[in-house]
């Protein structure tokens, strides 16, 4: 069996394209398969890999939305755990979407329901050989401060920039005590569009694809 990748996130895992000048299927507003960082980092990683795409639009960590409903991860976590068994690694980038003022999460809120997430997984009869958890916590793209002048601007309402500048400190952290790998992508030279601010141009799918290419087989 091929190593199973798990790659567990929001709107920017699913590839959500704002700008329709970026991608090459502009009216499904989705960047396709030859852009979309999962399917470019299953071309890196080779036949030896299976990367499993778990992208949802405004999925949080585990946190309820009162406006729209199944967006917290923690209730979807075990069945989707169990369904790819065996994991060899789970890849989690969440955080964006629980900056929403409307949440009422301050940034170490957001870290504790990280930390939360990770331990369901741990807790979940799923993994490979030797059974042994195996998480990598990626800390998104911070939110650029164009978002308050944006489209989405009223969506994602005050606060949400600093929210999500401050997730890489937490996650680290969260990382460290729960003996999980952790990346910043805040470090790779990430972009985001200059429509919402907020979701990774095509170029910056490229980015963390090749950067998660680099680090994964260290990881196995």
């Amino acid at each position: 069996m091929r190593h199973h990748i798990l790659c567990l996130g929001d709107s920017n895992t699913h590839g959500y394209c704002a700008d329709p000048a970026d991608c090459a299927d502009s009216a499904l507003f989705r960047f396709n398969e030859e852009e979309r960082w999962t399917c470019l980092l299953q071309k890196a990683l080779g036949e030896q890999y299976l990367v499993i795409e778990e992208g949802l639009s405004g999925r949080t960590t585990v946190f309820d939305d009162p406006v729209e409903e199944g967006l917290s991860a923690l209730p979807y976590l075990r069945p989707c755990l169990k369904s790819h068994r065996a994991i060899s690694l789970l890849v989690i980038m969440l955080g964006t979407n629980d900056a929403k003022s409307r949440l009422g999460a301050n940034a170490h809120a957001i870290g504790r329901g990280m930390e939360r997430l990770v331990q369901a997984a741990q807790s979940v009869d799923c993994w490979g050989p030797g059974g042994r958890p195996n998480i990598l916590i990626i800390a998104p793209k911070a939110i650029e401060e164009a978002v308050y002048t944006s489209p989405v601007a009223d969506e994602m309402g005050p606060g949400c920039v600093e929210k999500t500048r401050q997730l890489a400190a937490e996650y680290e952290e969260v990382a460290r005590r729960n003996g999980c790998a952790f990346l910043d992508a805040n470090t790779l030279d990430l972009a985001c569009n200059g429509v919402d601010f907020m979701h990774l141009t095509r170029e910056s799918h490229a980015r963390l694809a090749a950067a998660l290419a680099r680090i994964i087989p260290t990881l196995m």
